[in-house]
Parts: structure tokens; C-alpha cells; sequence
């Protein structure tokens, strides 16, 4: 089949019923994301190669060195509710030419972590990375050591396609890579899996979900 190409990504912000996300904008996202990365989980930074930062002017100093390259597009990922900024997501290795975008630079605060929010995050950025932006191939990568990042990669859907091993070297240590993908012909069938588990129906009246989202998948 012929493919004329994706879109990249632009201004666009993207609305879910439980978060926002905005391009970046440190000067005015900034504050809130010191705090949301202040008072989140201490081995969130972990496997990233930046962080965790000793003060609020260090933080900032890291958002405004943040690249603006044509392949990457940063996002803050506010609270619906109230317009608070808590946590950050990305697109990167943007190829439009290619159909490719990778999900990146993930980090939830503690008010995002385990929720539905955060999931809702994952699924404005895939959504619109298929739907919108007409790519066909999304893929997720992390250290081969992280554990919580593969389960999440595998939560939502993503199909593990092997390890790139001695990948690159971040903060002098070996990092071996994760790959993990979906393709454009899967979407359809992982997207209404994401929207079924999101409705509002499939929480009781204390917030405990009834299906999984895996189960959602697993569903004809």
C-alpha cells in the first residue's frame, strides 16, 4: 500500500476528560512541574538520563535546556480540573516520512501515578499520533531494567519486539533497550480498548476499576 507520509505534530493541545496536555512552555509551566517532580516518587528519575534535581532553579534550568528539534515535541500534562501541571510526556524520533513516533520522556507525579489520568495521557498521545497525525508505527522504548516501564508499555498494549543490547551509555552506566510498538493495523482494536476502560462505567463508586484494561483488549 502506498503512504504519503504522517503529519508532525504541532500546536495542538490535546483535552481528556481527566488531563490536558500543552506544548511545553517552562516559563509557564515550570512552577507547577517543580512541584509536581518535587513531591513525586524519589526513583521516578531512576532510569531517566536526567534528574532528580536539588532545587527548583536546577529544575528550571533542565526545562530550558530542552532540545526543539523537528523530532521531538515536549508536553505538560495538567490536571483537568484545576489546570495544575503534574508530569511531563513526549513525542520523539518524529518520522513522518516514515509513519514512525515513539511515546518518551515520561514522568508522572504522585498525583498522577496509578491512576486513570495517567493512563488518559498515554492514550491523548497515541490517539493523536494515529488518528490525527496518520502514523504507522508508535513505539515505546526504555532500559531493559525497568520493570515498571515495561509493564506499562505492555499495560497498554505495546507488543515487546526484542533488546538492543549495549544500546547506548547513560550516566556512564550501560543501558540496554526495550523495544516495544503498535502498529496503525492494531490501533483500532487497542484504542476501543482504552476508551472502554476509561468510561466512566467501568469504575464503581469508589474508583476501583471492573475490567482491566488487558481485559478490555482481550474482548471480541
Amino acid at each position: 500500500m502506498d503512504f504519503s507520509g504522517a503529519r508532525p505534530p504541532g500546536d495542538e493541545v490535546l483535552d481528556g476528560t481527566h488531563v490536558r496536555l500543552e506544548p511545553l512552555d517552562p516559563a509557564r509551566h515550570g512552577a507547577g512541574l517543580w512541584r509536581a517532580a518535587a513531591a513525586g516518587d524519589p526513583r521516578l528519575w531512576d532510569y531517566l538520563p536526567y534528574g532528580p534535581f536539588a532545587d527548583e532553579p536546577a529544575f528550571a534550568a533542565w526545562l530550558a535546556s530542552l532540545p526543539t528539534a523537528a523530532d521531538e515535541r515536549f508536553y505538560a500534562i495538567l490536571r483537568a480540573s484545576d489546570g495544575v501541571p503534574a508530569g511531563m510526556i513526549a513525542y520523539a524520533r518524529i518520522a513522518p516520512a516514515q509513519g514512525r513516533i515513539e511515546i518518551a520522556h515520561v514522568w508522572f507525579g504522585s498525583a498522577l501515578q496509578r491512576t486513570p489520568a495517567a493512563t488518559e495521557a498515554v492514550h491523548l498521545l497515541a490517539a493523536h499520533a494515529f488518528d490525527e497525525l496518520g502514523n504507522r508505527r508508535l513505539e515505546w522504548k526504555c532500559n531493559a531494567l525497568n520493570a515498571r516501564s515495561r509493564r506499562a508499555a505492555e499495560r497498554f498494549g505495546f507488543t515487546y519486539e526484542g533488546t538492543f543490547r549495549q544500546d547506548m551509555v547513560v550516566r556512564g552506566r550501560n543501558r540496554d533497550t526495550a523495544w516495544f510498538s503498535i502498529l496503525d493495523g492494531e490501533w483500532p482494536r487497542i484504542g476501543a480498548a482504552f476508551r472502554a476502560w476509561l468510561a466512566p462505567g467501568n469504575f464503581d463508586d469508589d474508583g476501583v476499576q471492573r475490567r482491566t484494561l488487558e481485559e478490555c483488549r482481550a474482548e471480541p
